[in-house]
């Protein structure tokens, strides 16, 4: 059974999976956009969004909170002075996720661009649904006299009861 197993190990010991979502995350807040692997990507937006809603609260506690996740205070002081107050209202999604057709070489790994939303900016739906047409409006007629059949074709039998 694999309860509680959620998560992308990402072939990395869970030591090294930290500090790869560290340094992924300081390059993140210091260039707002950087290009790394889909599934690194999918796995560290939780982690980033998480320390932006850290860094809004602005607290000694958050901050002290937010170096010991990220351990450089130069990113954290920016977190801080930058970033957090561009989403003050926002109630959450600070990133974006964009898939590249480009593989990487190497090992033709998918590669994705994540980037940080500018203030005021939405993420913008991949398509959106067009509103349906309104159905046909049907006029109610006043009952007739059902109109007359044609005659059947010669040659042809009715089933009979």
């Amino acid at each position: 059974m694999r309860h509680l197993k959620a998560g992308r190990h990402l072939n990395r010991s869970p030591s090294h999976r930290h500090a790869l979502m560290r340094n992924l995350a300081r390059a993140l807040f210091e260039h707002d956009r950087i290009i790394t692997t889909v599934e690194k990507a999918k796995e560290m937006r939780p982690f980033v969004e998480k320390l932006i809603t850290l860094a809004k609260k602005g607290t000694l506690h958050a901050r002290r909170l937010a170096v010991a996740r990220l351990h450089d205070k130069a990113i954290v002081t920016k977190l801080f002075t930058e970033i957090a107050p561009r989403y003050a209202d926002r109630p959450g999604g600070y990133t974006r996720i964009i898939k590249r057709h480009e593989r990487r070489l190497g090992d033709a790994g998918r590669t994705a661009f994540i980037e940080l939303l500018k203030a005021g900016e939405t993420k913008v739906r991949a398509k959106q649904p067009s509103p349906a047409a309104p159905a046909p409006k049907v006029s109610e007629a006043p009952p007739s006299s059902p109109a007359p059949q044609p005659p059947p074709a010669p040659g042809s039998e009715t089933p009979s009861s």
